[in-house]
């Protein structure tokens, strides 16, 4: 792991891995424009990390005494202190509609992404191939969705995109396959996110 000390205290610090989460808080990094120092870790966690995280999951963000490790929350507070590139609409009924929206992909879809990406050791066949139906039929039936805004729902990036671009980046490695007739709208908002500079700095 980095040493914080070695580091300004105002800088931010995100510990991370290769999984959805971490690219999640990448992603929203590099939407916000802020700069970051990275300590990209793999499959051991450094006991200096239960200090930061009881849980011991990653991602953690830090910045001075403050250490992060629930993606709602690190956005709220990203959201709130940096006013650059805002991932939330102007007035407070959007903001709530948004939230809810972010809510709803959370609970509806992102509950059966990470099923399919469980770690081998805890993988359930049998829930995976409920959950890969479950999430492909949902994704094509709300593709016409995508037809109406240029990103989810809104004319803006924001902060579904940033939790869904991530999600749909790996939908080959949870063995998903959109029809591109049927899916066309949802396709091509794939390619407008993935052709993004922060989504393309958060994958390196």
């Amino acid at each position: 792991m980095i040493d914080a000390n070695d580091i300004p205290s105002s800088q931010l610090i995100l510990y991370a891995d290769d999984g959805y989460d971490s690219h999640v808080v990448r992603l929203l990094l590099e939407e916000k424009k802020l700069a970051y120092y990275l300590s990209r870790l793999h499959s051991e966690r450094p006991e200096d990390l239960t200090e930061l995280n009881p849980y011991h999951t990653l991602p953690v963000l830090q910045q001075r005494e403050i250490a992060l490790y629930e993606i709602n929350v690190i956005f709220e507070y990203l959201e709130e202190r940096y006013h650059t590139s805002k991932l939330l609409p102007d007035t407070p009924q959007e903001r709530a509609q948004f939230r809810q929206l972010a809510w709803r992909i959370q609970h509806d879809w992102l509950v059966l992404g990470k099923r399919l990406l469980m770690h081998p050791d805890s993988f359930n066949k049998a829930q995976a191939a409920v959950a890969r139906k479950q999430l492909a039929d949902s994704l094509v039936t709300l593709s016409p969705l995508f037809a109406h805004k240029s990103y989810f729902m809104a004319d803006d990036f924001g902060w579904c995109d940033v939790l869904l671009a991530p999600l749909l980046w790996r939908l080959d490695e949870m063995g998903i396959v959109l029809p591109p007739a049927i899916s066309r709208p949802l396709l091509d908002y794939q390619t407008r996110i993935f052709e993004r500079k922060s989504f393309q700095a958060s994958i390196r």
